[in-house]
C-alpha cells in the first residue's frame, strides 16, 4: 500500500485548509486489507500525535478528542482518498501531517505517506 499526502502550505491563523491522502495499492487484495486510515501530525521537537482516522470500507471517524470540533475527516472510496479538513488553524498547529494505513491484522500503523507540511503565521 502506497500514501501519497497533499495540501499542505504556509497559511494565516483562522485559515481552513484541507489535506488529501491518496491510497493506492498494487493489488485489489492489498487494497482490500486496509482496516483503517489515519491522520498523524509531528510538530517540530514534539512527540507524533494522532488526530483522526476513518474506517476504509465503513467510514467511521475517529477523533483525538482535543481536536475534533476544528478537524473533519472524510474519505471517497471511487477516489481512494482521504480527506483531513482543518479549520480555524492556530499556530500550534503547525506540523508535518502524516496519513497512514492499519492493515486488518494489526494494531499499529503499517503504511506510511511522506508527509505535507502545515505551517501557521499567526
Amino acid at each position: 500500500v502506497q500514501l501519497q499526502a497533499s495540501g499542505g502550505g504556509l497559511v494565516q491563523a483562522g485559515d481552513s485548509l484541507r489535506l488529501s491522502c491518496a491510497v493506492s495499492g498494487r493489488t485489489s487484495s492489498a487494497m482490500s486489507s486496509i482496516h483503517e486510515v489515519g491522520w498523524i501530525r509531528q510538530a517540530p521537537g514534539k512527540e507524533r500525535e494522532f488526530v483522526a482516522s476513518i474506517t476504509w470500507f465503513d467510514g467511521v471517524p475517529s477523533y483525538e478528542e482535543s481536536l475534533k470540533d476544528r478537524f473533519t475527516i472524510s474519505r471517497d472510496n471511487a477516489k481512494a482518498t482521504v480527506y483531513l479538513q482543518i479549520y480555524r488553524l492556530k499556530a500550534e498547529d503547525t506540523a508535518v501531517y502524516y496519513c497512514a494505513v492499519r492493515p486488518r491484522d494489526r494494531p499499529d500503523y503499517r503504511y506510511w505517506g511522506q508527509g505535507t507540511q502545515v505551517t501557521v503565521s499567526s
